[in-house]
This record gives structure tokens, sequence and C-alpha cells, in this order.
């Protein structure tokens, strides 16, 4: 469910671990390393293996992990099959949750959301009136190649109550963010961060706002930022490259979300991918 078979090896391996190592981004702890199962079919070859070894390679320096071990096995009549389990390690009784959000608050996102939902809307073939190539390219590219946001771990140890990948859709995680800690949250859609590319998308078909939020495969970070800390978490992140947007706050409740458009509650057909909802 997590690619197409015929996606470039390459590019299932990065991915693979990418996806792995945002959660340990998201839990402020440092990468050290992986276990990896692959089930291959039959006829894979050797020049297939070699491209997937590359991509492998190519993450795991850029993310500072190694491979530990793992198991590898034939998918007869199967499909081809990756699972990847990361570790990493955070000082003792230092890890972010994501059931410790407070009423109070700040609701923030890293990088920019959406770009991924649209490249795979991209990479399936549906017709999107996209401004350039190099737009094109760029959404397939964040679709195909998440950026685990590991150079934020500091700023969250220092600032977040609690924090979680967004993996499934902005909406449908910052719900579970809501669910896990029993507040009540808020999001502002008009303070959601979106590259040029998307916001453009959005206001050539405003449906596309919708899919932006909900469509998942950013791997981008939502934190809730204490309060009185919001200006320290945004200097922190700046300082390591990194953009972050206020989208909203946390409020007493009982595990609402709350999604506005302009002020006015936005009516939402779907708040993100489940996995056992297809």
């Amino acid at each position: 469910m997590h690619f197409f078979a015929d996606d470039a090896p390459a590019d299932i391996a990065f991915k693979a671990l990418a996806v792995n190592v945002s959660d340990l981004a998201a839990k402020a702890a440092a990468p050290i390393a992986y276990s990896l199962a692959l089930a291959l079919p039959s006829e894979t070859s050797e020049d297939w293996l070699h491209a997937f070894a590359k991509g492998l390679n190519e993450a795991q320096t850029q993310f500072g992990i190694a491979l530990s071990g793992g198991d590898t096995t034939v998918s007869r009549n199967g499909p081809l099959m990756v699972a990847v389990t990361a570790f990493g390690a955070v000082p003792h009784g230092t890890i972010i949750r994501r059931g410790t959000a407070q009423p109070g608050d700040t609701l923030y996102v890293s990088g920019t959301i959406g770009d991924a939902a649209m490249g795979l809307k991209l990479r399936r073939g549906d017709a999107i009136a996209v401004s350039s190539q190099k737009d094109r390219a760029g959404l397939i590219s964040r679709y195909l190649r998440p950026s685990p946001r590991l150079a934020l771990r500091e700023a969250l140890s220092l600032y977040a109550s609690a924090a979680m990948d967004v993996s499934d859709g902005l909406v449908i995680d910052c719900e579970r963010l809501c669910a896990a800690s029993n507040v009540d949250g808020i999001i502002e859609t008009t303070n959601v961060p979106f590259s040029p590319a998307v916001t453009s998308l959005i206001s050539s078909e405003p449906k596309f706002l919708e899919t932006a939020i909900t469509g998942g495969d950013d791997y981008e970070i939502l934190a809730a930022i204490r309060k009185g800390e919001e200006q320290a978490f945004e200097q922190a992140a700046a300082a390591c490259g990194l953009g972050v947007a206020r989208i909203g706050m946390v409020a007493e409740g009982s595990g609402r979300l709350v999604v506005l458009a302009d002020g006015t509650p936005f009516k939402l057909t779907r708040s993100g991918y489940d996995h056992f909802q297809m």
C-alpha cells in the first residue's frame, strides 16, 4: 500500500527507511540502527537488488543510521514486501509522547503540507494542472522521498509537550494527538503552510484544500508547544534551518478536533488515511 510495484527500487528503499526515521524525529530521538525484512518475488533481478541497496545506502548516510540485521526470504506468487524497524535513543525520561499535550499549548507543524498528497495524484496519472515541470517533479519527489525532520529534535526536546509525525494526513493525525491527550484542538486552515505549487493548485481547485490537509505522506512534525515558549521554539527551528508554522491551539476538552476555514467550521468528507478502512 505504500509504494507502486513499478517505483524505482532506490526510491522504495529510501522511503521505507525514511518513514520510520520520521517517527524517531518526532520523538526527538537520535537514530541508531534499523532492521530490514525483505520478501522478494522469485523474479527479482540482481540489478533490482543493487538499485535497492543503493537507495538504502543513500538514506542511511543521510539520516545517520546503520543496518543492524533482519531477514530476507522469497515471496512466491506474492508481492514485494519491505519492513523496516528503526531504533533510536533519547536521554532517560525525555521522550516526547503524543498523549501529553496540555490546554493552552500552541499547535505547530514543520515544513509544508500537501505536497506528497499532490505528488501521489500525479504519480497515479491524475490530471492536475501543475504550473511547471519543476513543480511536478518537486511534488512527486516529496511523495517518493520523504525528508524526516531530524534537525528539529533539539527544539522539540526543549519546548514540545507532545509531538508526532504527520503520516496519514494533518487532520487525522491531529485528531489522534488530541484523543491520546484527552484535549480538544483547533486548526485554522488559513495558517497551514503550503508550498507555492500546492497554493497554486488550491487557488485553481478549492477542493484540493481538503486533499492537502487530509492526504498524508507529509512526514512533517506536528507539535504542541508549551504556552509562553512559542517564540523560543520558532527561533530554535529557524536556527536549524527548518520553517515551522502556528496552525492552531490546544484547549480543555475530551479529544475533539475542530477545523476552521476563515473562522468557520470546515466540512470535511474525510479526515485522512486509515489503513483498516479501505
